[in-house]
């Protein structure tokens, strides 16, 4: 299976805390991990907004280097136009960034780790685990 980290699982990894999330990566080895370029940009915002930007620019580096990136492309583009007037026609729209990555996700026909499940729920057809259970 492909699995698409959402930001919070790839803080969670960084932290080391709650250990079930590392140990659950783990137990999938030989599975597929991928990045987001929107998740990275979003662990970049973080860093810069950091009171240790230093520091915090080598974990980031250290931790996103195993990973392939994917890019944010126009299969992306049209999922997240439908997800968006979906959504918004229901009156149950998402964050805007959680909605590029959870149209990032389909498009990659990837399964999205996030712990944010209450917004990514509402996306159709979304494969979404919780790692934190």
């Amino acid at each position: 299976m492909k699995y698409m980290l959402d930001t919070n699982t790839c803080i969670y990894l960084m932290k080391g805390k709650p250990a079930c999330v590392r140990e659950k990566m783990l137990s999938l080895h030989g599975q597929e991990f991928f990045l987001s370029s929107i998740v990275i940009s979003e662990l970049w915002f973080g860093v810069f907004k950091s009171q240790q930007v230093d520091k915090n620019i080598l974990i980031l580096k250290c931790f996103i280097e195993p990973f392939t990136e994917l890019t944010y492309g126009d299969a992306a583009n049209q999922v997240y136009g439908n997800i968006r007037a979906k959504l918004q026609k229901m009156g149950t729209p998402i964050g805007s960034l959680d909605m590029l990555i959870a149209a990032h996700a389909l498009a990659e026909s990837a399964c999205l780790v996030s712990n944010n499940t209450k917004e990514f729920s509402r996306v159709e057809g979304l494969v979404l685990e919780n790692w934190i259970v």
